[in-house]
């Protein structure tokens, strides 16, 4: 059934004006981006499909950030532009996830860096490296990301990570880093590059406080853990 024979009632449009956003179904939504279907099908029918391009069954729209352009035009009825926009809405969502302001938070536990930057990671198909620059009371100064792609030193090293704090003669720094497959337990390589982190910013008169893992709606504290460790040692 194309939407204009649909009840007024029940076309996304409509729906949307007379009930609000929040009465509509994630493939009505859709189907308001990309507006029009074809002559076979509905915009609702179509965006129905685009939401079987989710594989892991968790009904999240956050999949749609990582479907290509390719992909999205893989359906019938979606082409360039259609495809284009989805990919726009996207990354929207993902800005909108982001802190409007940082420069007055300040930072008293783990906790306060997850609260943060969860939302923005969490679902990210690359690790992005993330240094948080602190005055010496813990409030930010900047937020700067690293790199893309991994924590491997012959990828980042520490005067990458380190330039922006120098710059801005700050006391204090936070890592943050995610882990795609949604486990956030450290690796051995995390563990030995915050060692070499930690060494590196004592030489240049700035404390690293933490290193922190970001998952799937969970998160790690390296130092946290590495007193754990040590304290059994004892």
């Amino acid at each position: 059934m194309k939407v204009k024979e649909l009840p007024m009632s029940e076309r996304p449009y409509e729906k949307l004006e007379m009930y609000g956003e929040h009465t509509l179904s994630n493939a009505e939504l859709i189907a308001i981006i990309i507006k029009n279907g074809t002559k076979d099908e509905s915009s609702v029918s179509i965006a129905q499909k685009i939401l079987t391009l989710e594989k892991n069954g968790e009904n999240n729209l956050r999949f749609l950030q990582n479907i290509s352009i390719e992909e999205f035009m893989s359906i019938k009825g979606i082409g360039k532009v259609k495809a284009i926009q989805l990919k726009a809405l996207g990354e929207l969502a993902k800005r909108i996830s982001r802190p409007i302001n940082t420069s007055q938070i300040q930072i008293n536990s783990p906790d306060d860096i997850a609260n943060l930057l969860i939302d923005e990671l969490k679902f990210e198909k690359r690790e992005i490296v993330k240094a948080i620059i602190l005055n010496s009371k813990n409030v930010i100064l900047k937020i700067v990301d690293i790199c893309f792609g991994g924590t491997n030193s012959a990828i980042l090293k520490p005067r990458d990570v380190l330039q922006d704090a120098i710059k801005l003669g700050a006391p204090k720094i936070i890592l943050v880093h995610n882990h795609p497959s949604g486990d956030p337990t450290p690796s051995k390589s995390d563990f030995d590059f915050t060692e070499r982190m930690v060494q590196a910013s004592h030489l240049m008169g700035i404390e690293l406080l933490d290193h922190i893992v970001i998952g799937d709606c969970d998160y790690c504290s390296i130092f946290y853990l590495k007193n754990k460790l040590d304290l059994r040692n004892l």
